[in-house]
């Protein structure tokens, strides 16, 4: 979901994951309203084969430290009152390198060829990433790195260099 008609192909799944953010917990979870809407959209949406099934907080997942302020809004057609964001495509790459999953791999090679990410800007999100609590997740999110560093667009600089102009410091 939101990369318009070129994400038709991964747009489609079976269940809705959402990121809740930290700041905004002591009011989410307050919310009867909000717990009430997540049971009865799950009962509406039963028939279909549909759910939400997961939902995170911002610390449970890899993300920037500043990926609210980059969220990117996905169109809700036929939905008066729904407002849908996604994470950007770099901070949505984080998110989907803590399982090694192939469905996720094809998925980051979707976003990383359709946004042309590059190199430098995905190494930026590395470094900025807090290790994950539970030790496992953490491990595989290392191990991903290489392959996620393979697919993503060179960097200006080093594409000047793979086409033999030398690259400014």
């Amino acid at each position: 979901m939101g990369f318009g008609s070129a994400g038709i192909p991964f747009g489609k799944t079976m269940d809705v994951d959402a990121i809740l953010p930290t700041v905004e917990m002591e009011k989410i979870e307050a919310d009867d309203q909000f717990w009430k809407a997540i049971d009865l959209t799950n009962k509406s949406l039963v028939p279909d084969g549909l759910y939400i099934s997961h939902l995170f907080t911002d610390k449970q997942v890899a993300l920037t430290p500043d990926w609210l302020s980059k969220i990117v809004p996905i169109e809700a057609n036929g939905f008066k009152h729904l407002r849908l964001f996604r994470p950007s495509s770099v901070d949505l790459v984080l998110t989907k390198m803590m399982r090694n999953d192939r469905q996720d791999i094809e998925d980051i090679r979707f976003i990383l060829a359709h946004e042309r990410v590059e190199r430098a800007d995905i190494e930026k999100a590395f470094a900025a990433v807090k290790p994950h609590e539970v030790r496992e997740l953490q491990q595989i999110f290392v191990e991903m790195q290489p392959l996620v560093r393979g697919m993503a667009a060179p960097s200006k600089g080093l594409r000047e260099n793979l086409f033999g102009v030398e690259a400014q410091s």
